[in-house]
């Protein structure tokens, strides 16, 4: 079995989704298959299509939320119907100790996700987090603790 966590952009350019979901089949085809577990928060952006790209794969999906008000309070209207139908198909749904979403909740669900990887995927353009929890931080965390990092950030994608 092999575990891959996600951590990424949720603000992609829309011409940049097409490229940054072909780049993570792409990375996610070695391990595709029964024994792939994505790990993913859930966020919009890469999270989203990472879960997507898992599951396309064959793969299972665990979800770990932030907050008990994730949904409520940070899914978009317009996202809503795409995070509920990812949020349906996973296997597992952890959500952290948390009532509302913040930089401490999302600093927790990142430790939460490399504690239970192998790897980390990272879709991420190699700037600094804009705060607490962000992209760089969990890369960061990541190289910290030996978690093989894969940056996946192809030419052209950029953020909105």
């Amino acid at each position: 079995m092999t575990r891959i966590g996600i951590t990424g952009h949720s603000n992609l350019a829309a011409e940049s989704v097409a490229l940054v979901r072909r780049e993570l089949a792409a990375a996610l085809s070695p391990y595709a298959g029964e024994g792939l577990v994505g790990v993913s928060c859930l966020a919009r952006g890469a999270d989203q299509l990472f879960a997507e790209a898992v599951l396309d794969t064959g793969g299972a999906l665990e979800v770990v939320l932030p907050s008990v008000d994730y949904r409520e309070t940070k899914v978009k209207p317009d996202n809503l119907d795409q995070f509920d139908r990812l949020l349906m198909r996973a296997e597992l749904v952890r959500y952290m100790p948390h009532r509302t979403a913040g930089e401490a909740a999302y600093a927790d669900a990142n430790e939460t996700v490399l504690a239970r990887i192998d790897r980390l995927f990272a879709v991420w353009d190699g700037r600094p987090s804009g705060g607490k929890g962000g992209t760089a931080d969990a890369v960061e965390a990541a190289r910290e603790r030996g978690v093989p990092v894969e940056v996946i950030w192809p030419e052209g994608a950029r953020r909105a």
